[in-house]
Parts: C-alpha cells; structure tokens; sequence
C-alpha cells in the first residue's frame, strides 16, 4: 500500500533535477515565467540542419534541448525548416570551412538561425555568435550559453502588443538622425525610436522607456538638466555618449595638429551628484586602431603604411556584467576617463568598458599633433582606466531644495521618495557614431581602414536593452558553461591506447560485474545436499 502511495504521489507531482556543475540544463526563473504567461502556443523553426561538423551538432542539440525545456513551462511546439526560407528575410547561410586529415578542404553552408511564431508575429533568432579574437570552439561556447537568452528576448518581444518607446534627446548639437541611423536600425527591432527637444513640460519625457543622449557639443540649460532630473526622479532611465574634450578634427585634417579642451556641457553637478565624473582629459592606449600614413619623401609617390592611432583606444568589455559579457572590443576616437565618485550612497556602480593595461592619460589642455606617431613607451603606464560604467538605484535629485528654473511649465508635485533608476555613461561621442560610403550607412563600430567590425553595435544594444529591462532577462546573459576542449594533438598520439579503454573497460566491468552476481546468487541459493 505504501509503495502504490508514492507511485501515485509521483505521478502527481513534476521535479526536475539538474546534476551539471554549471547548471546548463537549467532556466533562469525569469524564462519560465515568460513562456509559463503566453496565451497561445509559440512555434519554433529551427534552420541548423543537414551535413554539420562536431561543433554545429553541438550548438544544434542545445538548441534541441533549450526548445523542449521551454515547453516543459509553456506551450511551446517546434519542427526543422528549410534554410533557404529565410531569404525573405535577408539572411544569408555561414559558410564553414573545414580542412580533412588528407589536406582537402571542405566547404558547408549551414544556416545557424531559428524562427520564433507566436500568433501573428514572427521574429528571427540569431543562433551563431562570432567575436572577433575568439577561436571558433569558444564562438560556438558562447552562442550555446546565449542561447536561452536570445530565445527569452524574442519571446518577451512578440509578447508586446505595443512596442516600447525610447528617444534620441536633440537640442544640444548632438549626432544627427543619418550619424546613428545603425544602432537606431539595430533598436527598431525592439522599440520605436523617436527624436526630439525637451520643450517647457517636465512629462514630455514620462511615455519613453530610456533616453540616449548622443555626444552633445552645447551646454545644457538649467531647464533641461531639471527636466531630466525630474525624469530620473521617477525612474526614468538614460544613456549617455558624452566628450570629456572638445577638438577639431578637421584642423587635424588640414593642419595636422589641434587644440584639446575640457568641454563644459554645464552637467558635471548633475553627473557627480549621481556618482559618477567624466574627466576632461584625452587618453591614449596601445591597443588602438591603424591609421594609414604617408611615409615617402616624395610626395609625388605615396607610400601610405598603418601606424598605430593611439588616441582611437579598442576598449576591453567586463565579462562580470550581462550587458558586456562575450562582447568584442569596442572601438572609440578621443575618449575620456570616467572616475566614481561617492561612498555610501546606495548606488551601484559597474565598469563596462576600459583600457587595456598600457595607456596612457593627458590632462587638457593639450594638443594632439599628427606628427607625434611614435610617443615613449614608457608614458603608457596606466591600466584598466574606465571609460563606461552602469549606475542603479535611487539617485539624489540635483534640484532637492531648490526652485524650479524660470520657464517650466505644469511643475511636478514634489516627492519625497524617489524611484529606483538606472544611466549608463560613457566617456566617448564616437561610440554610437557610424559613417557613411558611397551613399551606404556602414555598421557601428566598423573600421574602413582594417575592415574590421568591432562590439560597438553589440554593446549599446545590450545596453538600451539592460535600461529597459523589468523582468530581469538580461541576466541571461550571465550564463557560463565551461568549455571542456579535448588536446586533439595528444588524442591523435595516444588514439590505440584511448580506443581500447573505450571499448575494453566497459566490457570488462560488465563481465566482472555479471560474474559477481552469478557467484552471489550461487553461493545464496545452493543448499548442501543432507
């Protein structure tokens, strides 16, 4: 009767119980929730499929075994398609070059991308991460840890019957519509992105999710900066691009030399008020982007060479934060350092983006000379100087005790308790900054001179994303599964030996264990005959 109790207690009730250290057969509570809350079933189209090496069939299991746990919380139904049905949708296949044991190369084209349907809307998941600098066993590492991140996103994205909004501020000479027109492109994906002033009125800013204030070149108004106040008071959240400098680039151009600045946008109280500073200072670093230069004496023949750019840092992303975790560096032109400011006052403070460990800081003002291209190394002497840091928690109000400024129309009622908020600043303009050729906006981040493409477009995404986020799904992103390569080198040598245990220690095992139950049971059951 016992036994019969607990069949049926069992078939009553649902555990799950994952015994891998790193938790990869898991989800996160806020991925359960999300599926657990739609109204209808969601159907998943899985494109990687067909001929695939070792890694891809790894990445296609996971992906296999993400779609069923899902289901296990929601209603979630999924089947393979056909690659070649996402040309609609302007994605092209990854071609996968393989070199065989006899020399021959190999060329497969797999299509790492699946569908999410829910209802009437469908959304694209983008299944394959590739970071520059990484190996393609760590790519592929990393894709199968953002794998339930990037299906949560794209879940919570259908979900919303109307799309969240953000703004671009306008009014301080910040970057035009055309100079963020990729990362605007990027975000359309998740929001509507609308551009504007602030005007008089303190709630012109109350129906949008997060601000982005693109590297402004004039200072703030009192009347702006209580606007935004009042907009951090009750939980509003910004991202900010800001110069801690001011220059000319074309006198850099032309003259081959320009003054450096402090640039004074009339914010610093605000900013240090909330914990953080941006230092009027321009900083250099080795790990930087080429520039060509000139380096005949004829000026009749060019001879253009890369020279190492100091003053354009490839900044290092943090690996402890979901909105940099497994982001390339992020490439920038005159930046600044940021310090935090502050002790006991409640705020969270993360740097997101840094040097490298040989750079190199100048206390403006200053001057930066095309000719001086090869700086002692000596100087370079600072590391890890911070360049971009997140702030959280209820923020003090610049305005606290103070009257509104003169033009402010419908003033707020004040309040005693602020909500909690959250900024991102970094010390750069030239992070969000794309460039156009021949007609063509080129992506965020990309270096016409190398033709590389850097994190810049991963990170301010992530970022809008972290600002906006309530339930919590950027921690997704926090996911770890250890990477465990096999020395293929050593594996090769010691192949005979490594096959024969393999094989031989299982049968072994089964047969000493089959003999040890035969003599057992002989030795219980055999009575001596009386």
């Amino acid at each position: 009767m016992f036994k019969g109790l607990v069949v049926i207690l069992a078939l009553g009730s649902f555990f799950r119980w994952d015994l891998t250290e790193d938790k990869r057969y898991s989800l996160n509570d806020a991925s359960k929730e999300l599926v657990a809350s739609l109204d209808a079933p969601a159907e998943v189209t899985i494109y990687l499929d067909g001929s695939l090496n070792a890694g891809f069939k790894r990445l296609k299991r996971a992906t296999e075994e993400l779609v069923e746990e899902l289901d296990v919380y929601g209603n979630i139904h999924w089947q393979y398609g056909d690659g070649k049905d996402l040309e609609q949708w302007g994605l092209a296949p990854t071609i996968v070059h393989e070199r065989a044991k006899d020399g021959r190369t190999a060329q497969t084209a797999v299509w790492p991308y699946a569908k999410v349907q829910y209802k009437e809307r469908s959304a694209i998941v983008t299944l394959l991460r590739s970071t520059r600098g990484q190996s393609g066993e760590e790519n592929l590492n990393q894709s199968i840890e953002n794998l339930e991140y990037a299906f949560a996103e794209a879940i919570h994205s259908l979900k919303q019957t109307e799309p969240q909004r953000i703004a671009f501020l306008e009014g301080h000479n910040e970057l035009p519509e055309e100079a963020v027109y990729d990362i605007s492109r990027s975000l359309s994906r998740y929001f509507q992105v609308d551009r504007g002033v602030l005007g008089n009125d303190p709630a012109i800013l109350d129906p949008y999710k997060v601000v982005i204030i693109a590297d402004p070149q004039q200072p703030f108004s009192e009347k702006d900066k209580y606007i935004l106040d009042q907009y951090i008071q009750h939980g509003g959240r910004i991202l900010w691009c800001l110069n801690g400098v001011r220059l000319s680039k074309d006198a850099l151009s032309k003259e081959g030399f320009t003054p450096v600045l402090p640039l004074d946008l009339n914010i610093s109280d605000m900013l240090f008020r909330y914990g953080v500073r941006v230092n009027p200072s321009l900083l250099q670093d080795v790990q930087c982007l080429p520039v060509p230069v000139n380096v005949s004496a004829d000026p009749q023949q060019p001879n253009y060479q890369p020279m190492p750019w100091y003053y354009a840092p490839l900044l290092l992303t943090s690996q402890l934060s979901p909105i940099s975790r497994n982001v390339g560096q992020v490439s920038c032109t005159f930046a600044s350092h940021v310090d935090a400011v502050g002790g006991e006052d409640g705020i969270t403070k993360e740097v997101l983006l840094a040097t490298s460990t040989a750079s190199k800081m100048t206390a403006t003002p200053a001057e930066v000379d095309l000719g001086d291209l090869n700086p002692d190394p000596a100087t370079f002497r600072y590391s890890y100087i911070p360049v971009a840091v997140r702030l959280e928690g209820v923020f003090p109000s610049v305005f606290a005790h103070r009257l509104p400024p003169e033009g402010i129309e419908n003033i707020p009622q004040t309040t005693a308790n602020a909500l909690p908020a959250k900024q991102i600043i970094i010390a750069s303009g030239s992070v969000i900054r794309n460039e156009w050729q021949n007609g063509e906006p080129l992506p965020v981040g990309y270096d016409r001179y190398s033709q590389m493409q850097f994190g810049n477009r991963d990170f301010l995404t992530n970022a809008v994303l972290y600002l906006a986020d309530d339930e919590g799904l950027i921690n997704l992103r926090q996911k770890e599964i250890a990477l465990r390569l096999v020395n293929t080198e050593r594996a090769y040598k010691h192949k005979p030996v490594i096959q024969t245990v393999s094989i031989g220690a299982p049968i072994i095992l089964l047969a000493l264990t089959g003999c040890s139950v035969f003599a057992l049971r002989k030795r219980r059951y055999t009575r001596p005959l009386v």
